[in-house]
């Protein structure tokens, strides 16, 4: 049995991976508190009431201080579970000392009931003014846009901006993204109506 062919497109985005996970791990702790800030702003604005987040995996940029910050305001916060392969992600409510479960991957998810966020934190290895991003290579954000249509804010920061990313017939652009520096509408609307 022959081994499945790889794609021209996925050759690029592997190495892209690569480029962009080291110009990641090189941001500042200051880069990362001004990306912070400007993303509480962003989703402070939105009306959204339950927000979902990542539990972040080692060299990501930590969410955990807004997932505090919107859990005190009485929001809610779902993190995501990663099922098998070629699903959407499912989405446990997270509080402040629920357990955490190991999860596929390397991530954790709390040890919570499902929620169905009203807005998604999506994190990236790359983006373009466009809205596409590259993530880790699963396919899971893309899924879950596309099953629940609702708000998408993209997180990164602006070192990690590319001119244009190879872009699949599958991939969903983000509708904004917000880095240290700015915020980008990039006029994709993902959402239902």
């Amino acid at each position: 049995m022959a081994a499945p062919q790889i794609s021209e497109i996925d050759l690029q985005k592997k190495e892209l991976r690569r480029q962009m996970a080291e110009r990641r791990n090189a941001a500042s702790r200051d880069m990362e508190a001004a990306l912070l800030h400007r993303l509480h702003n962003v989703i402070e604005a939105q009306s959204a009431f339950v927000i979902a987040a990542v539990w972040p995996l080692p060299g990501e940029i930590d969410l955990r201080p807004l997932c505090f910050q919107f859990l005190k305001a009485g929001r809610r916060i779902g993190l995501p579970e990663t099922p098998p392969k070629g699903h959407p992600l499912l989405f446990r409510e997270w509080k402040e000392g629920i357990p955490m479960c190991e999860g596929r991957f390397g991530t954790s998810y709390p040890d919570g009931p499902e929620v169905i966020p009203d807005l998604v934190l999506v994190p990236f290895l790359a983006f373009d003014r466009a809205g596409y991003r590259l993530g880790y290579g699963g396919g899971y954000y893309d899924r879950t846009l596309a099953k629940l249509k609702i708000p998408a804010i993209g997180y990164g920061f602006s070192i990690q901006e590319m001119e244009a990313l190879p872009a699949g017939p599958y991939d969903i652009p983000l509708s904004v993204i917000v880095t240290e520096k700015e915020t980008i509408k990039t006029g994709f609307h993902n959402s239902k109506g």
